[in-house]
C-alpha cells in the first residue's frame, strides 16, 4: 500500500527543499540558499531516486511526498533513517567538510525544484491565460529556478515579491488590515512598493555622527561625479567598496541601496568577498550586475553581493 496522500499540506515543494537542506547540513528556513549555491558543483545523479521514491510530481506541477522518508510531522527532524539509506548515508554534520555526494544531492533537488516550478507555471498559464506572473512564498526566492522560468518565456512579465519568505507575511497582514478591516480603497500605482525600498534611511549628518562616535575616519565628497570617480578608482585598484544610500531594501536580497561593489575581473575576488568580507562558505555565489554598456579599458564593472 502506497503512503502517498492527496496533494496539499504537508506535500509542499518548500518542505521538500528544506528536507534536503537539513540533510545536507544546513539550517532549515535559513540555509536553503546555501543548498542552491552548492548545486552547480554537483551532478543530478539522484533525480530519479527523488522522483521514484521521495516525491511524486504530476504533470501539472503538483506533488505528493512519500511520508515514510520524513520525520517533520511527528518528530523534530526533517528526514529519518530511511531517507539516509536511500541517499547513501546519514545527514551531513553542520560545518563539516563537503564531499561530492552532498554536491550531487544539492544539484539533484535543485533540478527537481526547477521542473516543478516550470510545470506549475505552465499549468497556471494554461488555466488563466494571463500573460503576467507574480511569485511569492519561500520557493520564489530560488533565483536559479526563476531564471529558468524566465528563459522558458511562458509569461510576458514575471514579478517576484522581494520578501517572498515568511517576512513578506507581515506586509500582507498590514495590507489586509488596511483594505479589508479599515476598508480603504485599493489604488493601482506604478510601483506601490517603491522598488522594495521600504526600510529606514539615514541622513548624511546622522551617518557622520555614527562614524565619529565609533572613532572611524571618513571624508565627505559632496560632488557626485567626483564621488563616482573615486569609487571607480578604488575598484580598479582591487579594493572593495560598500554602498549605503537611500532607504533600505525590504527582503533578503541586496538590490542596490545596500550592496558590496568589487571588480569581477580579479579571479580571487569571489574568495575575498566570501571569506574576508561576508565571512561565509567559499562556494557561495554572487549575482554580478554590470553596466549595460561594456566598460572602457581600465574601468571596473561592479558586482553587488547578495546572500
Amino acid at each position: 500500500m502506497s503512503s502517498y496522500a492527496n496533494s496539499g499540506s504537508p506535500h509542499s515543494l518548500g518542505l521538500l527543499y528544506s528536507a534536503f537542506t537539513s540533510y545536507c547540513g544546513f539550517r532549515v528556513n535559513s540555509g536553503e540558499y546555501k543548498l542552491m549555491g552548492l548545486a552547480p558543483y554537483g551532478e543530478p545523479r539522484y533525480v530519479d531516486q527523488i522522483l521514484e521514491h521521495v516525491a511524486h510530481v504530476n504533470d501539472d506541477g503538483s506533488l505528493r511526498l512519500d511520508l515514510r522518508y520524513f520525520d517533520f510531522i511527528a518528530g523534530r527532524r526533517m528526514v529519518n533513517r530511511r531517507f539516509g539509506e536511500l541517499f547513501g548515508g546519514p545527514p551531513r554534520e553542520p560545518e563539516s567538510s563537503l564531499d561530492q555526494r552532498v554536491c550531487d544531492i544539492a544539484r539533484s533537488i535543485q533540478e527537481v525544484t526547477e521542473r516543478v516550478v516550470l510545470a506549475a507555471a505552465a499549468t497556471a498559464r494554461d488555466l488563466t491565460g494571463e500573460p503576467n506572473l507574480v511569485l511569492a512564498g519561500g520557493v520564489a526566492l530560488n533565483c536559479v529556478a526563476n531564471g529558468k522560468l524566465r528563459d522558458a518565456e511562458l509569461f510576458d512579465n514575471i514579478w517576484v515579491q522581494p520578501a517572498a519568505n515568511d517576512a513578506g507575511s507581515a506586509l500582507g497582514c498590514a495590507l489586509w488590515a488596511y483594505h479589508h478591516v479599515l476598508e480603504h480603497p485599493r489604488a493601482v500605482l506604478p510601483d506601490a512598493m517603491a522598488g522594495s525600498l521600504l526600510g529606514p534611511a539615514f541622513e548624511p549628518d546622522v551617518v557622520a555622527a555614527g562614524l565619529e562616535a565609533a572613532g572611524r575616519p571618513f571624508e565627505r565628497i559632496p560632488d557626485a561625479d567626483e564621488r563616482s570617480r573615486r569609487v571607480a578608482s578604488l575598484l580598479a585598484d582591487g579594493k572593495v567598496v560598500a554602498v549605503f544610500q537611500g532607504r533600505m531594501e525590504f527582503g533578503p536580497r541586496a538590490l542596490g541601496n545596500r550592496s558590496i561593489l568589487a571588480d569581477p575581473r580579479d579571479p580571487s575576488m569571489q574568495r575575498t568577498l566570501n571569506l574576508r568580507i561576508k565571512q561565509r562558505e567559499s562556494f557561495r555565489p554572487f549575482a554580478p550586475r554590470c553596466s549595460p554598456s561594456t566598460p572602457p579599458t581600465g574601468s571596473a564593472s561592479t558586482s553587488p553581493a547578495r546572500t
